[in-house]
């Protein structure tokens, strides 16, 4: 760790995390010395045809990867941890992190077969480790996940704050309030700059306790003593379900978790002791026929909406243990995430047909600052630069709007894009620079392999269709022996237009006898114009331009 150094400057690379809600990885970067922080998934929109999910391009890390020194991890978080196993694969570099966030990773490696070969760190909070010329401290905060931390990385050039995800929860629902006086020490000491998360920037006043939930939650338990409920909210919520099950205690209903990821996340952490389950409340989803609907409370995946989550299973009817009934009360217990509001509410109307009540007011809280927590942070951290993250936009000039009302000059106050390179020191902050960043795709096992012009063809293909024409040529004559035949898929229904592809076939036939007429051998050539002349075809007959494939071939 080298002493500090008023011309030293440090780079801070985010790779992802900026211009949308997820993929948060940033690199700073010192002299011989990159440390990751976060390596987080976003999940696709919805012109990411059959894309499962997207992570960041690390191009920049492999091409320097002798100076990686290892991946600090904030929280357990998809959008901050679920990349790991795909980059870890192509960088292996150790991982540290807190009790929780760790055991939610070992969980992912589990699956990839990568444990053996990873390096993982538990790391206190308040405690530091040193990695090449940075030292890092990890400092606790209040998130939507237990063991959240912010991370104060001392360098040459100054000490940075990253805040990770926060809020600022004086209630927990589980462990300690954030450690605010830890932020001031250092705000007093002198804080060079503060990347702090801007995802409820636009949001004024405070956000709520998680405690709030709780009551609301036990408030409905008591208003539906005589209905099933079931709560959906994200996997990763172990407070939300922590509350959920403290109400069905009091309530002496049996509790079942429902869907994969919810079920993984509530094991390791009952594992590891960051959630209390009284004995004998949790009962096997099959056994959920053995107790009147009125002694039962489902937990379940799928609050936004997502198509295989288990509540749109239910909401379809093709869950396979658990069908809807009249008499259900359905608590939704989490906000739509930008994106995906339509989802939610073709959920929850299915939800509604079949009688269900679903709730979906004062049953949530945000994991992040509202204006006035950020505020705080800024007051108690007085950095010399603000280096707004995690977030879209108009999030990311909302805190700019803050700070400045709070008596930051303007260039002081650095609006980064994915790849952008900031050289902050003791006398100045700017971008001096762009490193390759963007989304690799992973659809099913293959990482990458689909690209800009893979999902061209595919929304091409959902929207217009595809047009094979086979044909068969006699190998020395070029005589047309068979054909030409076409097959639609996704274009037209050929039985019910039989005019229009037989008139097609024989625009095909003339094009092809024209260009054996004119001796033209070469199929690439041949192929071309079978593909221009029935393309104006279609086009002048039914505006419309599917892709066509000419297959030729030769006996």
């Amino acid at each position: 760790m080298k002493k500090q150094d008023s011309n030293a400057k440090v780079k801070i690379i985010p790779l992802g995390g900026l211009e949308q809600i997820g993929m948060n990885i940033t690199a700073f970067e010192f002299e011989d010395s990159i440390i990751v922080v976060d390596c987080g998934l976003a999940f696709p929109t919805d012109d990411m045809l059959g894309i499962d999910l997207v992570i960041p391009d690390v191009s920049y890390l492999k091409q320097n990867i002798d100076k990686v020194k290892g991946f600090v991890i904030t929280h357990g978080h998809e959008d901050h941890i679920g990349a790991l196993p795909y980059i870890l694969k192509e960088i292996n570099v150790p991982v540290y992190g807190t009790k929780l966030t760790i055991g939610l990773i070992d969980n992912k490696l589990k699956e990839h077969n990568l444990l053996k070969n990873t390096k993982r760190k538990v790391i206190k909070h308040g405690q530091s480790i040193n990695l090449g010329c940075f030292r890092i401290e990890f400092i606790k905060t209040n998130h939507s996940i237990a063991d959240a931390s912010a991370l104060a990385i001392f360098s040459p050039a100054g000490v940075i704050i990253h805040t990770g995800d926060f809020k600022i929860d004086y209630t927990p629902v589980f462990g300690e309030i954030a450690d605010l006086e830890r932020f001031a020490e250092l705000g007093k000491k002198g804080v060079l700059a503060l990347l702090c998360d801007s995802t409820n920037a636009i949001r004024p006043g405070f956000t709520p306790s998680e405690k709030t939930v709780g009551k609301a939650f036990d408030n409905i338990f008591a208003d539906h003593k005589n209905n099933r409920i079931i709560v959906a909210t994200f996997a990763s919520n172990v407070d939300r379900v922590q509350q959920v099950i403290n109400s069905a205690a009091k309530y002496g209903r049996k509790v079942v978790v429902e869907g994969r990821s919810m079920v993984n996340v509530i094991g390791t952490a009952s594992e590891l002791g960051y959630i209390s389950i009284p004995e004998g409340t949790l009962i096997d989803i099959d056994q959920l026929k053995n107790y009147p609907d009125e002694q039962t409370v489902l937990i379940t995946t799928g609050s936004q909406g997502e198509s295989m989550a288990a509540l749109s299973r239910m909401a379809s009817s093709t869950h396979k243990k658990v069908s809807i009934k009249p008499n259900d009360v359905i608590i939704l217990s989490s906000n739509p995430i930008p994106g995906n509001e339509k989802a939610v509410s073709k959920v929850v109307n299915e939800l509604s047909m079949k009688g269900a009540e679903v709730i979906c007011e004062d049953t949530h809280v945000s994991g992040h600052a509202c204006q006035e927590e950020i505020k705080l942070m800024y007051a108690l951290v007085r950095p010399k630069y603000s280096i707004p993250v995690h977030g879209e936009y108009r999030h990311l000039m909302a805190q700019k709007s803050l700070v400045q009302a709070m008596g930051m000059p303007k260039e002081n106050i650095i609006i980064m894009s994915s790849g952008d390179v900031v050289e902050v020191g003791q006398e100045s902050c700017k971008i001096v620079d762009h490193v390759q960043s963007g989304a690799i795709l992973v659809d099913g096992l293959g990482v990458g392999d689909v690209g800009n012009i893979v999902l061209r063809d595919r929304q091409n293909l959902a929207q217009n269709g595809i047009i094979v024409v086979v044909l068969t040529l006699e190998k020395f004559s070029n005589q047309l022996l068979a054909g030409p035949d076409i097959v639609s898929r996704g274009f037209v229904y050929v039985r019910e237009s039989e005019d229009l592809m037989e008139e097609a076939r024989r625009i095909v036939s003339d094009a092809v006898q024209d260009c054996l007429d004119r001796k033209i051998n070469d199929w690439g050539k041949i192929k071309n114009i079978i593909r221009d002349s029935l393309s104006d075809f279609l086009w002048k007959r039914m505006k419309r331009n599917p892709m066509i494939l000419p297959i030729i071939m030769e006996v």
